[in-house]
């Protein structure tokens, strides 16, 4: 049985004579990260810088600081062109009206947009209204507008479908005649004619809900750009920042970050750890900040993100990990790494080389104390995942780790022994057990005999392994004492849950010792 040691020891129990032991797991601990990373940085790198940038989203700053960081990255050279491109995007459709604005001062500068482009043409000013009102769309009511305010100017340019054209007090009472407008044709007369329109109010009130991003992304992506730093437009810039200080950090990690060269996002990371203090005040299973942040520190200057992408990978993309350990099962990188994991297992039977673990840690800074605890976290992970592939064997792990326990469909308390905490005396209350008891047993009964269906199912194949190991496992749940009988935990998730937990535990252990 898996030892998840959950009891902590004493800092005077240590077996001295244990000594050499702990000589032998922390070198195989450190083999196990070489051989992890390895894994992740050559095999599996992008997955991993994905589950890198994913991890970094979870971080709070705050939004001055978040300004400085992604400022310095639009400031710096040479330009990052996917990088900008992205965040343009990203801008264009969180804040159209925004751009809009900034578009509708330079409203003549869309002249040249539509010159030649016929489709252009027809998608900005075609949206004339169907039912004989005056409600026109984009530029359809803008070219309206101008039309009617300047007809003495422009009015002659406008072209007709029909046979004739169509005097302005005519139009005015049937606004639906503006549908047999050759819109091609009028606007290229704007073109060559009506310079007055391309800097208009009319023209430009149309620009500002900056719907007109969207019909070529590309185009006012490298317009912008332009804007920004062959002009170097304050009004443009102030927007940028705006932006950048009221846009989650979050969102703008998960959808800039991958987008960066290797480099860049070293450089990223270095930016980002001048914020964070080298020191651990308190540890979170659920929080990644609360490690990212002393990793980051130690990150100035460096021009590798590989000890990150190993950190990242076993404390929180355990099952992910997991999972590229068993594609490279049966090749020698995947066999070499599960015989250290075992020999690790074989030097930790004893008890009291866990105590000299936590002892030895304790003299040691904390970026390598979380690596290490981190490998052993994960290689319980691992050993669960391998061990406990039935419900019997799950609350033997946690009989014999002093893990309270109770199944989800009962409401019952079940001691780490297995034993109900709650005793019925009069009969009625042993009949009401029993009752509960044969109900429970029926259940079981007929899960049983879905899952025997299922077996003898000659559509199994069509089911991928982790389909299979659902099935297979949704048979029981759980509610543990390890988070106060709050979640209902089931064999799929166990393994992650309860490394994450152990991890937690001997974090919180070793920085008390440190106080």
């Amino acid at each position: 049985m898996v030892n998840l040691f959950l009891s902590e020891p004493k800092r005077n129990d240590v077996a001295y004579n244990s000594s050499n032991n702990i000589n032998v797991i922390l070198p195989l601990l450190n083999k196990l990260g070489s051989q992890i990373q390895s894994l992740v940085t050559h095999g599996a790198r992008s997955e991993a810088r994905l589950w890198l940038c994913s991890a970094l989203s979870t971080i709070s700053i705050s939004p001055r600081k978040q300004l400085s960081i992604f400022m310095k990255l639009l400031r710096s050279k040479p330009r990052k062109m996917q990088f900008l491109s992205q965040f343009l995007t990203m801008m264009f459709e969180k804040r159209p009206r925004k751009l809009g604005s900034l578009l509708a001062k330079r409203s003549y500068i869309l002249e040249k947009f539509f010159e030649g482009n016929t489709k252009r043409i027809l998608e900005w000013f075609s949206e004339f209204a169907y039912d004989g009102g005056s409600d026109h769309k984009r530029g359809a009511k803008a070219l309206a507008q101008f039309a009617f305010a300047n007809r003495d100017i422009c009015w002659e340019e406008l072209e007709w479908r029909g046979k004739h054209g169509q005097s302005p007090a005519v139009v005015a009472t049937k606004p639906h005649y503006l549908l047999d407008l050759d819109v091609q044709r009028t606007i290229e007369n704007f073109l060559d004619n009506v310079p007055e329109f391309w800097s208009s109010n009319e023209f430009a009130e149309s620009l500002k809900d900056g719907q007109i991003l969207f019909l070529d992304t590309k185009f006012f992506i490298d317009l912008f750009i332009g804007f920004m730093y062959e002009e170097d437009m304050d009004d443009v810039w102030d927007v940028v920042e705006e932006f950048l200080r009221e846009e989650s950090f979050s969102s703008l990690t998960q959808h800039l970050l991958i987008t960066l060269e290797e480099r860049d996002l070293c450089r990223f990371l270095e930016l980002l750890g001048n914020y964070f203090e080298p020191s651990i005040k308190s540890w979170d299973s659920g929080d990644s900040s609360c490690w990212l942040g002393v990793v980051l520190s130690r990150y100035v200057d460096t021009e590798s993100i590989d000890e990150l992408l190993l950190l990242n990978s076993i404390i929180n993309q355990g099952r992910q990990l997991l999972r590229l350990v068993r594609d490279e099962n049966g090749n020698d990188e995947g066999e070499m790494l599960k015989e250290t994991m075992a020999e690790i297992c074989r030097g930790l039977e004893n008890g009291n080389s866990f105590s000299l673990i936590l002892r030895e840690l304790s003299k040691m800074k904390h970026i390598e104390v979380i690596k290490l605890l981190g490998l052993l976290s994960w290689t319980i992970h691992f050993r669960l995942s391998e061990e406990c592939q039935t419900p019997d064997s799950w609350e033997l792990l946690f009989r014999e780790n002093g893990i309270e326990f109770r199944s989800s469909g009962d409401h019952s308390l079940l001691s780490h022994n297995g034993f109900s905490e709650e005793s019925e005396s009069d009969s009625d209350s042993r009949s009401h057990v029993s009752k509960k008891r044969h109900k429970r047993e029926k259940k079981k009964r007929k899960m049983k005999k879905k899952m025997r269906a299922f077996d003898d199912d000659d559509d199994d194949d069509d089911l991928g392994d982790d389909e299979l190991l659902g099935l297979r496992q949704i048979s029981r749940s759980w509610l543990l004492s390890t988070d106060g009988f709050s979640a209902t935990w089931t064999s799929v998730d166990l393994p992650e849950y309860i490394a994450r937990y152990c991890l937690s535990t001997w974090m919180k252990w070793l920085l008390a010792r440190q106080k």
